[in-house]
């Protein structure tokens, strides 16, 4: 019986060819598109420093765990171990669940609900036992966490409800477009690999890592200014563009205007 550290024990193996392009890397493109995510929290932390100085645990803490997926993930595409694939999905459910926990809003507690140490609380309970239930069966894990995905997206539908700023509204459209393409390209792969095999092209889940990357750009800024209009109220949160407002394509942070004055 092989060891679970060993290549090629994972239940899952993606269309892209193994040990094509190296001797050592099972899926090469696979492997160095995770350079996306090596890139995404400096680039976040960067650009939206003033919620960063506000709320420090959030921003590090989600920024960490940004950084530790990136991690496993390039471990996973390496080996494609059944350890790596494993470390890579339950990276992603422990980011998806800090990003419940610091920035799930209270109004949409569920009603038994009380405040934000009760919903962490639900939270961790929920969080680890899908991760004793992804050792039953890994190769469902991936479907589990894009449902949440979907989760996030109905949240952020009732949030833009609720808000009239305009650029709140583009953000949330540019973060839908690009998710759509990444999970396009997560599911070509996936389900379609024998047409892409016959067009000698096997590389969408690189696309997917490098495209979901980019609507974590999107994504983020969108989540932290819903949050800072909730936790904080001294200050009036606007959604900016770097690296400028005109441009057609350009990446949002946000932007925290002096405290309200009292009259």
């Amino acid at each position: 019986m092989p060891s679970v550290f060993a290549y090629l024990t994972s239940e899952v193996d993606w269309c892209e060819g193994n040990f094509e392009h190296s001797e050592v890397i099972a899926e090469y493109y696979n492997t160095i598109s995770n350079v996306s995510f090596f890139l995404l929290f400096p680039i976040l932390l960067y650009l939206n420093h003033q919620y960063v100085q506000q709320r420090p645990l959030s921003a590090y803490s989600l920024s960490i765990m940004v950084l530790v997926t990136g991690i496993f993930s390039t471990y996973y595409h390496v080996t494609l171990s059944y350890v790596g694939q494993l470390l890579d999905e339950l990276s992603i459910l422990w980011t998806l669940a800090l990003t419940y926990t610091f920035w799930f809003p209270k109004c949409h507690f569920p009603g038994f609900i009380k405040d934000r140490t009760q919903f962490v609380w639900l939270v961790g309970i929920a969080t680890v036992a899908c991760t004793l239930m992804s050792f039953i069966k890994p190769a469902f894990n991936a479907y589990l966490l894009n449902s949440i995905s979907l989760h996030l997206l109905y949240l952020t539908c009732q949030e833009l409800k609720k808000c009239s700023n305009p650029r709140a509204h583009r953000t949330a459209a540019f973060m839908v477009m690009w998710w759509v393409l990444a999970i396009s390209c997560w599911i070509s792969d996936k389900w379609f690999c024998g047409f892409w095999q016959r067009l000698n092209f096997c590389y969408l889940h690189s696309f997917w890592h490098v495209l979901i990357s980019i609507a974590l750009l999107y994504c983020c800024p969108l989540f932290i200014y819903f949050d800072s209009r909730y936790e904080i109220p001294a200050y009036e949160p606007e959604l900016e563009y770097w690296p400028s407002d005109s441009w057609p394509v350009a990446l949002p942070y946000l932007a925290l205007r002096d405290p309200y004055k009292q009259c």
